[in-house]
């Protein structure tokens, strides 16, 4: 069997069981400015659960949560400490002999699912803060939330100086169940692998969506890998929210967690997803270190 290698969770939501607060528009970079523990005590949970990759906590330190004044201000301060908190958490997991890896969080530069507004200009600084804050504690870099073929050409092109693998994981449209898998921006799961294989990209995943969505992309991207000769390790990890209006965004509001993906019901997808193709496995928002528990009993057995 292939083995799985498993992410973490969404970290926001599991930071609120050590004391952190949730509120928009900071998100969880109010954690790292109010409550900076309570995230590695996530990361330690995650671990424990049998994840083997934290992922950094400054997604929402970005100017469309934090302002640009304060991004200006502390965006390279928090960044860093988000870093240093992930490298805490995965050394302390390797001194016990667990498998432990640290992705730098490469998030939406200019907002989540809004691809429109997607600025190349603006997005180039930004993430020249995030990439040179995180170099000292990643060992990879992991793109989240990719809308669009353009946010997926300008985030890794400020990872590629680094000589850091890169992993993409694109967002996909949550009103596709019975159609092809389209990126939020309508762009196509096909074109977003090729340009995957085109960018140097060590693995591809899909991520910040439906759980009903990822399995037709996982198939299609997949599909147009084989194609081209160029397979890759591809990876999801959905989301717990109930469905988000394409018009809407995604620091307006807390959004819904559904009731109906706890752990087992989680793992049922994932099962649908490994059997596709998928050998990267976590959760995005609202999957908390149970559900890994889960994963693990079952991928780990």
């Amino acid at each position: 069997m292939t083995r799985i290698t498993l992410l973490d969770g969404g970290l926001s939501r599991e930071m609120t069981r050590f004391g952190a607060d949730l509120k928009q528009p900071e998100w969880s970079a109010g954690a790292l400015i109010d409550h900076p523990q309570a995230i590695k005590q996530a990361h330690q949970a995650f671990f424990e659960a049998g994840a083997e990759i934290a992922t950094t906590a400054n997604y929402a330190v970005v100017p469309f949560h934090i302002g640009q004044e304060r991004f200006e201000a502390r965006g390279a301060e928090l960044t860093a400490l988000s870093g240093k908190l992930a490298r805490e958490a995965a050394d302390e997991a390797m001194a016990k002999g667990q498998t432990a890896r640290v992705a730098g969080c490469l998030p939406p530069a200019c907002g989540s699912y809004l691809p429109d507004d997607f600025d190349s200009d603006a997005a180039k600084e930004i993430l020249r803060v995030l990439v040179e804050a995180l170099t000292p504690y990643a060992d990879f870099w992991l793109a989240e939330t990719m809308s669009s073929l353009s946010e997926m050409r300008e985030t890794a092109a400020a990872a590629s100086g680094t000589a850091k693998p890169l992993w993409l994981a694109c967002s996909l449209r949550d009103d596709t169940v019975d159609a092809p898998a389209q990126l939020r921006s309508s762009e196509t799961v096909q074109d977003a692998a090729r340009l995957a294989v085109e960018l140097g990209a060590e693995a591809l995943l899909f991520n910040c969506s439906l759980p009903e969505v990822m399995e037709r992309a996982v198939v299609t991207a997949r599909d147009v890998l084989a194609d081209m000769g160029r397979p890759m390790p591809l990876g999801v990890y959905a989301n717990g929210f109930v469905p988000k209006p394409r018009e809407g965004g995604a620091n307006e509001t807390i959004s819904t967690i559904r009731e109906d993906l706890d752990p087992a019901a989680y793992l049922e997808w994932a099962e649908r997803w490994v059997a596709a193709g998928a050998t990267l496995i976590g959760g995005c928002c609202g999957i908390g270190s149970t559900h890994i528990a889960a994963l693990r009993a079952r991928f780990r057995a």
